[in-house]
């Protein structure tokens, strides 16, 4: 496990990658991603929340929970998956992209089961997060993280493993 694994999709000259965003995703997909992401992320349903999610292309077990405000990535959120009873905290932000100076890529996202994540903490493209891994709040996580972990910091980095001593922090 380690770096993570993100793939060009647009060379740029002239302006910054950020300029040509239109280039790479449809325009309207991106702004009823984000009308999704963003009005029903205020959603107490977590069974609503999960079934819009999933209309617009992400992997959400049913048994996972998403908290409130949890902003999933409005160009690509089919690149994320989220596995059977993990729980994301409140406003936790999930991306699949990134817009450099030079070039665009994107990356899938893999959450696997019974993963906790931190209120607050950013995960970014090209990650993947192993089964029964807890990342503490406030945490960026921008390597895999394997599986049975306890991790937290900027950058995440682990702690523990669960089967060390007690799994709390």
């Amino acid at each position: 496990m380690g770096s993570r694994r993100t793939e060009i999709r647009l060379k740029v000259d002239q302006y910054n990658s950020l300029y040509y965003w239109y280039k790479v995703k449809n325009p309207l997909i991106v702004i009823l991603n984000t009308l999704v992401i963003f009005i029903f992320g205020f959603s107490p349903s977590l069974r609503l929340k999960n079934l819009l999610y999933r209309a617009i292309g992400a992997k959400i077990h049913r048994g996972a929970s998403l908290a409130l405000s949890v902003v999933l990535d409005c160009f690509f959120p089919e690149l994320i998956e989220i596995g059977e009873n993990s729980i994301l905290g409140y406003r936790t932000t999930i991306l699949t992209h990134e817009f450099l100076i030079e070039e665009f890529r994107t990356g899938k996202v893999k959450i696997g089961k019974n993963v906790m994540i931190g209120a607050c903490s950013l995960v970014l493209a090209g990650v993947e997060i192993g089964d029964n891994t807890t990342v503490a709040a406030f945490s960026l996580v921008n390597k895999d993280l394997p599986p049975n972990a306890i991790a937290a910091g900027v950058p995440a980095r682990v702690i523990r493993f669960k089967n060390e001593s007690s799994d709390t922090l």
